[in-house]
């Protein structure tokens, strides 16, 4: 009972001690005077510096809600910590959207923002950037175009679709789509296609939100030519097919092909819709890659609208592609849905000059930055590791245990789901630090280092790193 009473007359002065240090603490605009003998503070603005002093005086307060007495009470002495904390906030303040190195082996990461550009859709998006363009004017009538017209052509052309128009991402497709040719009537869909992917994206969700009734067929594992003719009435819009892209059913199953749906949907006057979500411009066997449908095929096979991504496959700026017969696709670009669902000039910059590699390049596997980092070799990325662990060992110092392992990266971003490619990755251990500090070691670095725990280890995969040079401007 004693140490208990101890405590209970303790604990008061403590906690008036805390009291009187956070009375203490000077207000916002007595911090902003002493920011204005900041010389090196004249070209700011008042505002920035006014939040900059706000967060370091609720860092300093967090403090001494903690316990924290190092600054002890005097009013001076935490004005002096404020201008510090601002200071050092200052000087390391950086844009919260900046480039880091993904050494994750996930060619297509969606949190670290998919696709890598080529080269020529980065110079367009610069240009685009700097100067006026004609997003929406007709250089040969003088009046006002169609910004859909900068793309059209090319999709059309690489597709074999009578028509495109361009979204800004595949979710706003599949909605656009679903609300412009089904609003208030059913769209029939198998029971083993309705998808869930990456941010809760739920297709029965979206079909919500776009107004269209959804019309389940078949079981999760099997669906049947004669499940979609039965659920066809009056009331039917579309037939809908989509694309497994991020997940397969495999052993006891059966789906119904395209070609199955389109001659279902002929015989009732029916259009069929296909959803193929990431979407790949060009056979990726060609590259010795695992094969995926074709966008083309799909159009061929008799789908009336197809959507696919841009920034997956495709390689190129984030935005959801429709194309398919022109009657349809013009009811798409009516939909009031189309302008507040539509891409900027950056975008479309990015995505012509993406879009014009496919029909213009002669070795489009290399100049599409996606498909040459899935076509690397073992060889090419045994080469790339050895130099980057010579980078590493030199800047980490000796006790970081530094080996390369075989290892396997993912296609990422639903791509390609059930297949892996053979990398090499670092294997980085260090006898006092855990794979956690390590792998918070190197998101602290200039630019951030991203990779991987895997088998109580952190790991750097070389199949995502452009250049082992990457890794020569860490930790100086």
């Amino acid at each position: 009972m004693g140490v208990r009473t101890s405590k209970q007359k303790t604990s008061p002065t403590t906690s008036e001690a805390r009291s009187a240090r956070l009375r203490a603490l000077p207000s916002v605009e007595e911090c902003l005077r002493a920011a204005e003998q900041e010389s090196e503070w004249k070209d700011l603005r008042r505002g920035y510096i006014t939040l900059v002093v706000r967060r370091a005086l609720d860092e300093v307060r967090q403090a001494i809600a903690r316990g924290d007495t190092s600054l002890g009470g005097a009013r001076e002495a935490i004005v002096d910590d404020v201008m510090r904390r601002s200071r050092t906030a200052i000087a390391a303040d950086q844009p919260q959207l900046r480039g880091v190195i993904n050494a994750t082996g996930v060619i297509i990461h969606t949190n670290l923002g998919r696709a890598l550009l080529p080269e020529a859709a980065i110079d367009a998006v610069e240009e685009a950037a700097r100067s006026s363009m004609n997003l929406e004017y007709d250089l040969e009538s003088g009046s006002r175009g169609d910004r859909d017209s900068l793309v059209e052509e090319e999709l059309c052309a690489l597709t074999g679709a009578e028509a495109a128009t361009v979204v800004n991402n595949n979710a706003a497709a599949v909605l656009l789509a679903l609300n412009s040719l089904a609003e208030g009537r059913e769209v029939i869909v198998s029971r083993g296609e309705l998808i869930e992917i990456g941010g809760s994206f739920r297709l029965p969700d979206v079909m919500l939100k776009s107004a269209a009734r959804l019309r389940e067929v078949g079981t999760t594992n099997r669906t049947h030519p004669d499940d979609y003719a039965r659920a066809i009435g009056p009331d039917t819009a579309l037939l809908m097919k989509v694309h497994p892209s991020n997940y397969r059913v495999v052993g006891f199953s059966t789906a119904v092909e395209l070609h199955e749906l389109v001659e279902i949907g002929r015989a009732h006057q029916i259009d069929v819709m296909e959803d193929l979500g990431s979407g790949a411009l060009v056979d990726l066997a060609t590259y010795g890659l695992p094969r995926e449908p074709v966008v083309a095929d799909r159009i061929a096979a008799g789908a009336g609208i197809v959507t696919f991504s841009g920034d997956k496959l495709l390689g190129g700026p984030q935005a959801g592609l429709i194309v398919g017969r022109r009657e349809l696709i013009d009811k798409l670009k009516k939909n009031p849905l189309k302008r507040a669902l539509r891409c900027g000039k950056l975008t479309l910059a990015a995505l012509s000059a993406t879009l014009r590699l496919y029909l213009r390049s002669v070795d489009i596997g290399e100049s599409i930055p996606t498909l040459r980092l899935m076509r690397r070799t073992v060889g090419e990325l045994e080469a790339i590791a050895g130099r980057a662990r010579a980078i590493l060992l030199e800047r980490l110092g000796g006790e970081f245990q530094i080996e390369i392992v075989e290892s396997t990266s993912q296609f990422g971003s639903g791509a390609l789901p059930t297949e892996e490619l053979v990398t090499r990755a670092l294997r980085l251990t260090h006898p006092r630090l855990s794979a956690d500090a390590i792998a918070r070691h190197f998101r602290q670095a200039r630019p951030p280092v991203i990779g991987r725990i895997k088998d109580d280890a952190f790991q750097l995969d070389l199949r995502t790193v452009e250049d082992s040079a990457a890794f020569s401007v860490l930790f100086k």
